[in-house]
């Protein structure tokens, strides 16, 4: 049997916001440690990430292949850290390897690996194709008829990729109700604000028409995630959530800035981000 944190019971609010701290310093830490990596978007992710591992996904880190496991798809797989930092915090593998980031020989590339690293469910880092691995995952679960989630989390800008909107048809045609795409609605891409580079507006009205069951939260509030996630349950279709999140959330002198997409902070910069953080 899956351990599942409904069966032993949800953390509260407040151990989550401590978990999300952990988070954030683990991403700043690795990053900074290593010169390289995109800590905008992987700050932007915590709560959601958080709130899926230790809230709502039916998971055991003892048993990272049970075929009755939920599946998550960091689809953005260019904020490997925030999947890396959860992955460790839940015990996937110990914290201590987070400082192996990137390095030569490491599980920890800059890009998830699925055939390394515990807990990853698909090697990512071209943009677009995560959302098409999770509807034959959710297929390939009814056909088997396994009872469990997939869940893909997205960047706004790679919502951008036609491939993202070819596998919404799919599964808004096969009514894929054990599917969950959550869009981290930051607003900002490598280049820029996302409306600039091209423009996403309505985004909650393209999923819907795809035939999707369309949620929009704060992408930084555990209480609207858990709201929203838990609606999946009576849903007849799939799921789109579209989370609002602010790029390098935590960090002062990153949220909202573009060239925190992909720079590390220096040494200064990491010891102010981490005394914001509580360390």
């Amino acid at each position: 049997m899956l351990s599942t944190a409904s069966s032993v019971g949800r953390e509260t609010y407040l151990d989550l916001e401590k978990r999300a701290q952990a988070i954030r310093r683990h991403i700043v830490n690795m990053i900074a440690e290593v010169g390289s990596g995109h800590p905008g978007g992987s700050l932007s992710a915590v709560e959601i990430l958080t709130t899926l591992y230790f809230g709502v996904m039916k998971i055991d880190p003892n048993v990272p292949n049970d075929p009755e496991r939920d599946r998550f798809i960091l689809s953005k797989g260019h904020a490997a850290p925030v999947l890396y930092a959860t992955l460790a915090e839940r015990g996937y593998f110990a914290v201590e390897t987070l400082s192996s980031l990137r390095r030569l020989g490491s599980l920890l590339q800059g890009h998830p690996d699925m055939r390394k690293v515990p807990g990853v469910e698909m090697s990512t880092g071209s943009l677009g194709q995560g959302l098409s691995v999770g509807v034959g995952m959710a297929l390939g679960a009814r056909l088997d008829h396994r009872y469990c989630r997939v869940y893909v989390l997205l960047g706004d800008g790679e919502c951008q990729e036609g491939q993202i909107w070819e596998a919404a048809m799919a599964a808004g045609h096969y009514q894929l109700n054990n599917l969950v795409a959550i869009v981290d609605r930051n607003g900002l891409q490598i280049d820029g604000s996302t409306e600039t580079v091209m423009t996403l507006s309505p985004l909650a009205q393209k999923w819907r028409a795809f035939g999707w069951n369309v949620v929009e939260v704060d992408g930084h509030s555990f209480s609207e995630l858990f709201q929203a996630l838990d609606s999946v349950a009576y849903a007849h279709k799939p799921t789109a959530i579209i989370a609002r999140t602010v790029k390098g959330k935590g960090v002062t002198f990153m949220e909202g800035a573009v060239e925190w997409h992909g720079k590390a902070p220096d040494r200064k910069q990491r010891e102010k981000a981490l005394e914001e953080l509580g360390e």
